[in-house]
């Protein structure tokens, strides 16, 4: 007679709360209270016979015992998961459902032709995307809200699991009616950091690229933070100021010469976007698919 199964649901929880950082990070991502996550943990321990956390009022860190586990508990996490893709694969009316993110230069340029090659792959997926700026898709993976995200901003949580899938170049672009549409020579990064730009909401990836750049040099404050390409492309072409956007998210204002792009000084700015995810760093099922289409495989 073979011994029992372990329980998966525990192991889960006890992953949760390693990556966590806590008990109760770890209890909210996987959804159950508090009280019952503490019980559960103290009766894997119990059966480990061996502590396998260090709690303190900083949070719960594993011991040497706990990362053994949690390593050995994400291959057997990963391997029940990719079972049960391929039970849902099977059937013939399953469905398989992912939770996805995007931040929104991604969510309005890419993320529908990733969506329409995976589903041709696995057309029993569903996929449910929510839009929001990468400080927001982050923040939402590692509480486990969204199983997959992503973003455009180069500072990636060193908790999360991440994969570059494609570059991304922003450009500086004024109205035809603006100043600098007929200058010749090229912008000075002094002179674009103290120039009152449109910009993209705070959290932003395409406002922390550019953050990142002017760093260290006096600037303005913006003339107008908005939440949007959309809105941030419209108060361009009405004469706000100049901005800095994604290339992707202006590729038809371009052609149509809405607006007109402007070089400026240095090598330009470039990005990464980037898949990011909590949990086992291998990715499967409907997420790696997904993933791998976004990055050409």
């Amino acid at each position: 007679m073979t011994e029992a199964w372990p329980n998966l649901n525990v192991l889960e929880l006890f992953v949760a709360v390693v990556d966590g950082g806590s008990v109760g990070a770890g209890a909210r991502k996987v959804g159950v209270a508090q009280p019952n996550a503490s019980r559960s943990l103290a009766e894997l321990e119990t059966g480990m016979k061996t502590a396998l956390l260090e709690r303190s009022p900083r949070g719960s860190t594993p011991t040497a015992a706990g990362l053994a586990l949690a390593d050995q508990a994400r291959e057997l996490l990963d391997a029940a998961q990719r079972f049960n893709d391929w039970l849902a694969s099977r059937s013939g009316n399953g469905t398989i459902e992912l939770r996805v993110g995007a931040s929104m230069t991604i969510a309005e340029t890419l993320l529908p032709a990733w969506l329409a090659e995976t589903r041709r792959r696995l057309p029993q997926l569903r996929v449910d995307v929510q839009v929001l700026n990468s400080a927001q898709v982050m923040h939402a993976v590692q509480q486990g809200t969204l199983q997959l995200g992503f973003v455009e901003t180069p500072h990636v949580p060193v908790r999360l699991n991440a994969m570059v899938v494609e570059e991304d170049e922003l450009l500086l672009v004024v109205s035809p009616h603006h100043e600098w549409a007929g200058r010749a020579g090229r912008i000075s990064l002094q002179e674009l950091a103290q120039t009152p730009l449109v910009v993209r909401e705070a959290g932003s990836g395409t406002r922390e690229a550019l953050a990142e750049v002017l760093a260290g040099l006096p600037a303005a404050e913006p003339v107008q933070a908005l939440g949007s390409n959309a809105a941030v492309r419209v108060a361009v072409a009405s004469g706000a100021g100049p901005a800095v956007l994604s290339r992707l998210a202006l590729r038809a204002q371009l052609a149509s010469g809405e607006l007109l792009r402007v070089p400026f000084e240095g090598q330009g700015i470039t990005r990464p976007l980037t898949a990011v995810w909590a949990g086992p760093q291998r990715l499967t099922g409907a997420a790696a698919v997904l993933v791998a289409v976004a990055a050409g495989k």
